[in-house]
């Protein structure tokens, strides 16, 4: 397939993709996006460190650019040209640096629309404590969980109405004369659909990570004793699916106590539900009973930052989207423009979102290079300024030399 502007290398192999699963050489071509802002900064920093793990394990990455946000503006004149989603359906995979929607240009978030127009509907952030890292709470040894939020509908559907508006005077006439409700005139007007089919897929994701990684359980998020026609029906669809695909490695946690007095049979994934609102509690109170949870956008966005909150923040946590067949790696901060160029900030999330990366391609034993020598170059106290300013003693050390350092511990 040829490209404009982007450059293809001159060696590696596609990552080729049947639609549901990947099949990774030992060479691939991946695509990457810079990102805005810190991006600059952060993206080599990262792929240094996996081009250090790949090399360790006998592999090579053949890395190539392609262009969103303020690069692809002045590449391309637009900030999400045809070609790079192209490039992505093209290789199927891709790393991605944080990006920049700027206020008034067309999108919504730039982020949002490569998850949409690639199907991106599994956005995965899994959440566990890197030893040194300091945290606002006792034990965050025992965070140890993976989120899998929707990321294609419900509040990411983007349907609203402005207050005043035309269409938002249609709706409210509507809503208010042929259905019954009273939306006052000054409202401001947003509908957050919420499907079977994907919920269903998404569900159907969580489980499957849940059985292939040998997690205990699934939890279902939602806010369904209100909403009970989206959130609730959520809820509900998360459940048919286990039953009528999983019906073997899964229990209920009703089955678990009614049949089985709370102990859980070996090879089981229980599926339970929790209230949106209890969950942030039980993040915190019952941390280690959570081990994969399945939520609408908006549920999972909140959930995912707080669980990051207690291990060390969003500067250390990694995040994918993933379809089927297809994954665009991000970390879940922003892109920071006031630090870009500085070669200051920490580099950790993004170099952990490549570390998922690897596992997708099952190349667990270079992910496990990757984890370890972060958590010990920060064990050394070698740490960006963000950790430094919270520990006492140890060495701040520049972007680009944290990744040098955690490169020479994946080499030692």
């Amino acid at each position: 397939m040829g490209f404009d502007r982007i450059e293809i290398p001159d060696e590696g192999e596609i990552v080729e993709s049947d639609g549901e699963d990947v099949e990774v050489p030992d060479a691939p071509i991946i695509p990457y996006i810079t990102g805005d802002g810190i991006g600059v900064d952060v993206s080599p920093a990262a792929r240094t460190v996996l081009d250090a793990a790949a090399e360790e394990t006998g592999r090579e990455i053949h890395w190539t650019e392609v262009y969103a946000g303020e690069r692809a503006e002045e590449e391309y004149g637009e900030l999400l040209p045809d070609e790079t989603l192209e490039a992505i359906d093209y290789f199927n995979v891709a790393l991605k640096g944080p990006l920049t929607t700027p206020v008034g240009e067309g999108f919504r978030s730039l982020n949002v629309a490569i998850r949409k127009e690639l199907d991106l509907y599994s956005n995965v952030r899994p959440v566990y404590y890197i030893d040194g890292v300091p945290s606002p709470v006792n034990s965050p040894e025992d965070v140890d969980m993976v989120c899998f939020r929707e990321a294609t509908e419900d509040v990411y559907s983007g349907i609203e109405w402005e207050q005043g508006s035309e269409g938002m005077q249609r709706v409210r006439e509507f809503l208010n004369e042929e259905m019954g409700e009273d939306v006052p005139e000054d409202a401001g007007i947003g509908v957050k659909p919420i499907s079977e089919f994907k919920t269903k897929r998404l569900v159907r994701k969580a489980i499957k990570y849940a059985i292939d990684r040998g997690r205990d359980s699934v939890t279902l998020v939602h806010k369904g004793n209100i909403m009970k026609f989206t959130e609730g029906a959520f809820k509900d669809w998360g459940y048919e699916l286990a039953e009528e695909e999983f019906p073997e490695e899964t229990i209920t946690e009703d089955e678990l106590w009614e049949e089985y007095d709370g102990e859980r049979p070996e090879g089981k994934v229980v599926v339970k539900d929790r209230i949106a609102d209890n969950m942030l509690q039980q993040l915190l109170t019952r941390t280690d009973q959570y081990g994969v949870m399945a939520m609408p956008n908006l549920n999972g966005d909140y959930l995912s930052d707080a669980a990051a909150g207690q291990v060390g923040g969003l500067g250390i946590a990694p995040g994918a989207n993933i379809g089927d067949g297809r994954a665009v790696f991000e970390p879940v901060h922003g892109s920071a423009p006031k630090y870009a160029g500085e070669d200051k900030v920490n580099p950790t999330a993004l170099i952990l979102t490549g570390r998922i990366m690897f596992e997708y391609f099952e190349w667990f034993d270079a992910a496990e290079l990757v984890r370890d020598a972060v958590e010990e170059t920060i064990q050394d106290r070698t740490v960006t300024y963000d950790i430094h300013r919270q520990i006492e003693g140890g060495e701040k050390v520049s972007t680009s030399r944290f990744a040098e350092l955690v490169a020479e511990k994946i080499r030692s």
